[in-house]
């Protein structure tokens, strides 16, 4: 740590009582030359930067002190002023002011530019902002701007005319004396020149030699000009008042979509200028803005050469150009020399810009390296850019880390921290106790005392380590879980020691994990590492609910050792004691072993039990262990969530302390290891395998026979194989003797698995091909035995693709974990209670297909109606209530055929979801509090078990053969709203299947589903949950064609069929005749989900793959979507074992059906063709309402992850997500204001995050 100086110190007490400063949104604009010149505090007019002989910055050069001030605090350049007390003064030899050398990274400069250039953003973006504005494609702006084409910038339409007359009137004149071919030459003649005349209109593009040519023969009627000069005239002359007449007459005319869909952009963006004044001539530069230099630094190495920022080398580059252009201009060179100069201006500036945005990859290359330069758009752009890098992912002061190893005497609010490692991070407040007690007098001394490492030191670390907490975080931090804080205690060790028991939530182990250590700073920082970061204060994994600090390995065979009695130690004498503490005392003094039977006296009754178990009974009280069973694994964990439930998180931080120190120190004195010589060889084993393989050689007989396929032979070779596996699977377990210790560490669930042991002993087994396919040949070998150089082969050929699978899942789940957190970054919880009516509904049917209980779906849920007892209607949970686990119990006792729920799917919550609809916050089983970001938590759930799921894709036999997407890819195709690989047919009418195959050659195989329908047929329409609909018929109605169904504020629902009104799940129904036959042709790939004569509903799925997400949309309505993402995402997860709460992907299908599009602005401040989110939408409508003015109209819109994030209020946020430069652009030319709603954005601009904690004051 560097000692400050006494006059930083003066300036920074001085500083910091200067109020901060406040304010509530962020507005970026585009800004005009004024604007630059008024934020410049001088001109920079040449490129040096800094002289070589005093290495003091050039005047008037990229790091003049003049103009971006001085390199010293409180000195001039010259030195004439030195000192605090000369701040503020000018000095009056060299012009620098006196004061402190930070505003050298505020200051900015300026350089004004002999001719004006256009900005690279705004001509090539896509679609070009200046071309949308004078209705010239890119490539047209680009022949203008790099010299190659020149353009009509003005047309004297009088002189047009004039000479368009003169040319008729000389015409007629000459005509009068020709003959027939004569008169036709002139007439020729007469209808080029006519043409060349008539075309000389504005924004025309002419080559050199055409505009050589028209100059000359026409230059009074027209001016064309060539550059950033042409387009900046063309610009200046634009009404936009005019054009928006012109524009708006168009779209009304214009009846195709495409087209007016341009239109409507072009609109927008005419709106955008005149809105927020902003004159279209800005987006040609005419001042360029030069960055403080200390944001560009020029460092100076250890050879005395200097390391530089690319932006010096391209701002040095536009000086030199611009200079010698000026140079040019004195001289009056040569046209062709000049604007060969402007076309280098041109460029020097696009490269300072926008280095990858450049026309024909005309990349400016570094002279040495061949390595494009970094310019300012790729500065803040991607990964290592300017919001990704330095504003959301900071490197923190008093932070260090080290290699972690388990700390076995901890207690689990504890870590072990390196005493070396906590002076670093405790310097200050050593140095500060240190001088309090007198021991030095100043922070240079302290410093020097602390290096040298005194005694006196160590004790003060010591008083000032006791107390404080300190976060513990290990990368890839992929959930909450993954920071927690923790009590330091000193060790004299370099690594950090962690409790066994929190491993699971960091998914670490002490293979050489490395773990980060940060120290909370503020009051408010220390409390909330105490109250809420705690690791004792989380328990619950926040995606599933269940415990993350369940005993695991050591501590599950230390407690099933402790309370297993061999069976032939089984007596019938057994030994009697009166009392638990006199049998312990017996086997102190080794009278009895830790699991002989025995008899004992425990409180009113007599129990037959070991040593071992009263010691473990101890520690449960004993209505939870009745001292009658061996513990393992499952009964452990079942024993401490019973106990977690029953006695709160501090008694079980103690419970789980306690069992961890007991079991470490019996397993201790068990002595268990194991050696080769515990697992035994198995004779019988060759039997086995001679059996099957002389059926294998049966069977491949069979089928060079002919009397077996392919699929055959290759079916029952596995089952051969398979079944003998089992017969030496089961020969293992009975071989294995049961006092050994890996039967021990298997049978009690510690570590390891029968699977595994059978492949050490018994044989290794079938294995799969990198395509997943089951490789015909067994491998007979066990590991114990070796396998042989083909076994070998065959075994590592599928475990590659396993290997390469998991390092791409690993960046394939964390950039899925990326989309969803930006997509959801924005819902809070912000009330109690929105009083919403609606709600979704579960039933028992459902669970059956999706293999989860109603506990895995409705725990910690709100009734949305009363849940009854089907048989005797006695209520179990009253509306408004929310289940938990004594109501949980009950419902599973009785089964419900259905239930309703409030879910956050249907929460009309302003800003967010109500505590109501999404129940209990499941990381500490209490209603969720207000503030809580559950976007981030859902975000962070689905992605954290993302790395388990698969990346394959399966390959499905057969000639044409498709891949089925699975796991990862699957959940990303969902996320993203991609169309499935697989897509299966839907049936788009009611009625009666029939099953037919396709006759002929080409279509071999092939089948064509039927669907007669005849009767009724369903027209249907989908009512939006969240607009109020006035429903104008009743169930059962009969209506006629045309007849209003319904009707909001702004749209009217009409039927297009005369019929009978039915109801079901949001959709309003007709119901009508008609007869017909729709055909469906299946490839012989797909599966048939339906039977011959099976009745078909509306929207069915007829054959395999996966529904289209859209089309299901349009056909079904919102409501069939959400269901149907719901069931195939909880069946992505649960297909691996993963078992997620279902709300948190309800959290992310609501921000998918957040966004609507603006089909009608009315008389809000909103223009039609603006993608916003609903919320912003409600604003304008409740102000335009207040005002007695029109809402607007707008379409709900149903958009993947990605186009979710990028399409929401904030622009900071959205910049820092994704094509960054794009979204500035339109920023900048909105005007757009970012009101700081959601996290990302105040992360972004220093602000405390208006979630937890900090969301009260935001509320205020």
């Amino acid at each position: 740590m560097s000692t400050p100086s006494t006059t930083q110190t003066i300036f920074l007490e001085r500083e910091s009582k200067k109020k901060t400063l406040e304010f509530d949104a962020v507005k970026i604009k585009l800004a005009s030359a004024e604007e630059i010149i008024s934020w410049s505090h001088g001109e920079v007019t040449k490129p040096e930067t800094i002289n070589y002989r005093s290495q003091k910055p050039e005047r008037d050069g990229l790091f003049c002190q003049k103009i971006f001030g001085p390199v010293k605090d409180w000195e001039c350049a010259c030195g004439k002023y030195k000192g605090i007390r000369y701040r503020g003064i000018v000095c009056d030899r060299c012009g620098v002011e006196v004061t402190r050398s930070f505003v050298r990274r505020e200051r900015m400069g300026h350089v004004k530019l002999a001719v004006p250039v256009v900005h690279i953003w705004f001509l090539h973006s896509v679609p070009s902002k200046i071309g949308a504005l004078l209705n010239l494609s890119i490539k047209s702006l680009e022949k203008v701007v790099y010299f190659a084409n020149f353009i009509i910038t003005s047309v004297n339409e009088n002189l047009r005319e004039e000479a368009l007359n003169k040319l008729e009137a000389e015409l007629k004149e000459k005509k009068r004396g020709l003959k027939g071919s004569e008169s036709l030459d002139l007439l020729k003649e007469y209808n080029l020149v006519k043409k060349e005349i008539s075309g000389l209109v504005m924004s025309r593009l002419l080559s050199d030699e055409e505009y050589k040519d028209l100059s000359f023969k026409y230059g009074h009627i027209f001016e064309a000009q060539i550059g950033a000069e042409a387009v900046l005239n063309l610009l200046n002359n634009l009404d936009l008042k005019e054009y928006l007449k012109i524009l708006e007459k168009q779209k009304r005319k214009t009846a195709n979509y495409a087209i007016k869909k341009k239109i409507i952009e072009k609109i927008r963006l005419a709106q955008n200028f005149i809105e927020n004044k902003i004159r279209p001539s800005d987006m040609v530069l005419q001042v360029l803005p030069v960055v403080p230099p200390d944001l560009r630094p020029l460092v100076e190495l250890d050879g005395g050469r200097f390391a530089s920022s690319d932006l010096n080398d391209l701002y040095r580059r536009v000086i030199n150009r611009n200079n010698r252009l000026k140079k040019l201009f004195e001289l009056e060179a040569p046209e062709v020399i000049i604007r060969n100069e402007k076309r280098m201006l041109q460029e020097a500036t696009d490269a300072l810009l926008d280095n990858s945005m450049r026309p024909g990859k005309t990349t400016t290359m570094q002279a040495g390296q061949k390595r494009p330069l970094k310019s300012l758009g790729d500065i803040l752009r991607g990964k290592e850019g300017r919001f990704r890098r330095n504003l959301l992912g900071k490197r923190v002061d008093y932070s260090g880390r080290s290699v972690i190893v388990v700390g076995p005497n901890l207690k689990l609010h504890q870590c072990g921290l390196p005493k070396i490692l906590a002076l670093e991070i405790f310097k200050p407040f050593v140095a500060s106790l240190l001088i309090k007690r007198g021991v030095v007098h100043n922070v240079r001394s302290a410093n020097r005392k602390i290096d040298d490492g005194d005694e006196e030191v160590w004790a003060t670390l010591e008083e000032a380590v006791k107390g404080s907490r300190v976060l513990l975080n290990r990368a890839p931090t992929l959930h909450r879980l993954s920071v927690q804080a923790f009590q330091p205690i000193l060790v004299d060790d370099k690594t950090i020691q962690v409790h066994p028991l929190i491993c699971d939530a960091f998914n670490a182990d002490f293979d050489g994990d490395q773990m980060g250590v940060y120290l909370p700073i503020s009051q408010k920082a220390k409390e909330e590492a105490k109250e809420i970061i705690a690791s004792t204060k989380n328990l619950l994994k926040p995606a599933t609910g269940q415990p993350v600090v369940l005993p695991t390995q050591d501590i599950i065979l230390g407690v099933n050792n402790l309370t297993s009695i061999p069976h032939e130690r089984e007596k019938e004498n057994l030994r009697g004691f009166s009392s638990k503490e006199e049998a312990i005392n017996a086997y102190e003094l080794g009278k009895i072993s830790l699991q002989e039977e025995v008899k004992v006296k425990v409180q009113d009754g007599i129990y037959k039990c070991s040593v071992g178990r009263l010691i473990f009974g101890e520690i449960f009280p004993l209505d939870f262990y009745k001292l009658d069973k061996v513990v393992d694994k499952r009964s452990l964990n079942d024993l401490v969530v019973k106990y977690l439930r029953a006695y709160g998180e501090e008694k079980t931080v103690e419970l789980l302390d306690k069992l961890k120190d007991v079991s470490f120190e019996y397993l201790t004195y068990s002595g268990i290891t194991w050696s080769m010589e515990e697992l035994p060889p198995l004779p019988e084993k060759k039997e086995i395998l001679k059996k099957a393989e002389r059926e294998v050689e049966k069977t491949n007989e069979s089928y060079e026979g002919g009397l077996l396929t392919e699929r055959e032979k290759y079916l029952k070779n596995i089952e051969t194989w398979s079944k003998s596996i089992n017969e030496v699977s089961a020969l293992v377990q009975q071989k294995i003797d049961p006092h050994s210790s890996p039967f021990l560490m298997v049978n009690s669930g510690a570590r390891g698995s029968w699977t595994q042991l059978n492949q050490m002993i018994g044989m290794k087994g079938l294995v799969a091909s990198p395509a997943g396919k089951i490789i015909e040949l067994a491998v007979r070998s066990s590991y114990k035995e070796g396998l042989d150089v083909l076994e070998y082969f065959i075994s590592t050929h599928g475990t590659r693709k396993g290997i390469v699978d998991t390092a791409l899942r690993t960046s394939s789940a964390g950039y899925l974990t990326r989309r969803l957190v930006d997509a959801a970054q924005e819902v809070l919880v912000t009330e109690p209670d929105c009083r919403v009516e609606k709600g979704i509904m579960l039933t028992e049917e459902e669970n059956k297909i999706l293999r989860l209980s109603w506990r895995d779906r409705i725990f910690g849920r709100t009734a949305l109606a009363d849940i009854k007892n089907p048989k005797t209607g006695k209520v179990i949970v009253k509306k408004g209530e929310i289940v938990d686990y004594e109501k949980l119990e009950e419902i599973e006792k009785v089964n419900p055929p259905k239930i309703y729920l409030r879910s956050v799917l249907r929460c009309k919550a302003k800003q967010g979801v109500c505590s109501k609809c999404y129940g209990y916050d499941l990381g500490f089983s209490k209603p969720i509090k207000e503030g809580v970001a559950v976007g981030i938590v859902a975000a962070q759930s689905i992605g954290e078990p993302g790395t388990q799921l698969t990346l394959r894709t399966f390959h499905i036999g057969g000639v044409a053969g498709k891949d089925i997407t699975q796991g990862l890819p699957r959940a990303e195709e969902i996320f993203e709203l991609r169309p499935p690989k697989v897509k299966a047919l839907m049936a788009l009418h009611k009625g009666k299947a029939s099953i037919e195959s396709v006759s002929g050659v080409a279509g071999k195989g092939q089948k064509i589903i039927k669907i007669k329908y005849q009767g009724q047929q369903k027209e249907k329409h989908i009512l939006d949950p969240e607009i109020d609909w006035q429903v104008e018929v009743k169930e059962g109605d009969l209506v006629r064609e045309k007849t209003i169904l319904a009707e909001s504020e702004k749209k009217k629902i009409f039927s297009q069929h005369k019929g009978k009104i039915s109801f079901e799940e949001g959709v309003l129904q007709v119901i009508y005749e008609e007869a017909g036959v729709e055909e469906y042709i299946v490839p012989k790939t797909e599966s048939i989900y339906v039977k011959e004569g099976e009745e078909v509903e509306y929207g069915q799925q007829l054959t395999s793959g996966s529904l289209d997400l859209r089309e299901l949309y349009e056909l079904r309505g919102r409501e069939a979507v959400e269901k149907y993402m719901l069931a195939e995402l909880q069946n992505v997860y649960y297909s691996q074992g993963v078992k997620l709460d279902s709300r948190h992907f309800e959290v992310i299908i609501r921000q998918m059906f957040s966004r609507f599009l603006i089909t009608d602005s009315g008389e809000t401040n909103l223009s039609a063709g603006m993608i916003i989110s609903r919320e912003y939408k409600r604003v304008c409508d409740e102000l335009a309402r207040g005002q007695g003015k029109k809402p607007s109209e707008g379409k709900e819109l149903f958009l993947g992850i990605t186009k979710a994030a990028l399409s929401c209020d904030s622009w900071l946020s959205a910049a820092s997500f994704q094509e960054t430069s794009r979204i500035l652009i339109n920023a900048a030319i909105g005007g757009t204001v970012d009101y700081l709603y959601g996290l990302k954005e105040n992360v972004i601009i220093g602000k405390l995050i208006p979630a937890g904690t900090g969301f009260k004051k935001a509320k205020k």
